[in-house]
């Protein structure tokens, strides 16, 4: 059993690879670290905005400390510990909850917040990974419920004592967002950020063309795009079979699991990346679009404005949805656009 990991660079992460051309007029800076255990990066087109870069960072760091469910303090472990009781968190922690709790409801519930204790059965990262025990499982599901999460100002509350919170599936994508609000703020108005995969662009490039973004093809260990896209202002998020997996007795298993069940989907999907304004919003919709498969996923797309998605199935096909070189330019690698 040998555990697979695809990290070819920092923009080839998690299904996407980034591609950069030489901006124009400013010289670009670019700072990277390890948070939320990934590698992430920023990177600015202009050499006199050292101290907002940095800035970013520190602002990665907090945001890990409130959010992470491996950090023992942190607002997240603080509401999985309470046992049902209410815990005081801080306002962008509820506002992350919140944003959970959103696409929890539009899912049906294939996307849950709640989903921690099963998570925690499932460890990707470990020399040899292994299948969870059966019964463990089968208690964690019993936990899964978004209904039992109640907001009250900053108070959260478990309703269920043994229930866990787990925002992985939507936190970079919420940090990523804050980080160009920040960045926003201080006046820049070209940048890129990449939080593992989660790639959320600002405004145009120094040059005026868009950013160029590779979409990963799946288990190509060089990390080469099965296709690009040219976005401005937009975010680009993937969830994919070949961002974290192992295999055993022949079988492979990624991290996307279905809680009707405990195990990963099994569903022709090989990953969904979706192509909007916020990048929370592309974590989420990424994850719930692959839970509900091509057909059903396609239609959600389709009836949200200003969204965008490409659906790889496993015959490495690509789906895009009707926005997709109309609305935004995809160029498919050895193929036409």
């Amino acid at each position: 059993m040998v555990l697979k990991k695809i990290i070819s660079g920092f923009f080839a992460l998690f299904a996407l690879c980034l591609f950069l051309s030489a901006c124009g007029r400013k010289q670009p800076i670019s700072q990277s670290g390890f948070y939320f255990d990934t590698v992430i990066s920023v990177t600015l087109y202009d050499s006199s905005k050292t101290k907002q870069l940095e800035h970013c960072f520190e602002l990665a760091k907090l945001y890990e400390h409130a959010f992470s469910s491996k950090i023992k303090d942190s607002d997240i472990s603080k509401i999985n510990r309470a046992a049902g009781k209410p815990v005081r968190v801080g306002e962008e922690t509820v506002e992350l909850i919140e944003k959970g709790l959103y696409y929890s409801k539009l899912s049906n519930g294939k996307f849950d917040l709640t989903v921690g204790k099963l998570t925690e059965l499932w460890d990707f990262h470990a020399d040899t990974p292994k299948l969870p025990d059966a019964a463990a499982v089968a208690n964690a599901i019993r936990t899964i419920d978004y209904r039992n999460v109640i907001i009250n100002g900053t108070e959260v509350t478990l309703t269920d004592p043994n229930a866990a919170l787990d925002l992985g599936g939507i936190a970079k994508g919420y940090i990523a967002d804050k980080l160009k609000q920040y960045l926003l703020s201080q006046g820049i108005t070209s940048g890129l950020i990449n939080l593992g995969g989660n790639v959320l662009t600002i405004g145009e490039k120094e040059d005026g063309n868009a950013y160029t973004i590779g979409i990963q093809k799946p288990f190509d260990k060089s990390g080469s795009p099965t296709a690009t896209v040219s976005i401005k202002d937009l975010s680009v998020v993937t969830s994919g079979v070949y961002e974290r997996y192992f295999e055993q007795d022949g079988v492979r298993y990624h991290h996307i699991l279905d809680i009707s069940n405990g195990y990963p989907y099994q569903n022709e999907l090989l990953g969904v990346s979706v192509i909007c304004a916020n990048s929370a919003d592309g974590d989420g919709l990424s994850t719930t679009c692959f839970a509900l498969g091509l057909e059903k996923g396609m239609e959600l797309i389709e009836s949200l404005e200003h969204t965008e998605a490409i659906f790889i199935t496993s015959d490495q096909k690509l789906h895009p949805s009707s926005g997709i070189g109309t609305d935004i330019p995809m160029k498919r690698m050895g193929g036409d656009e």
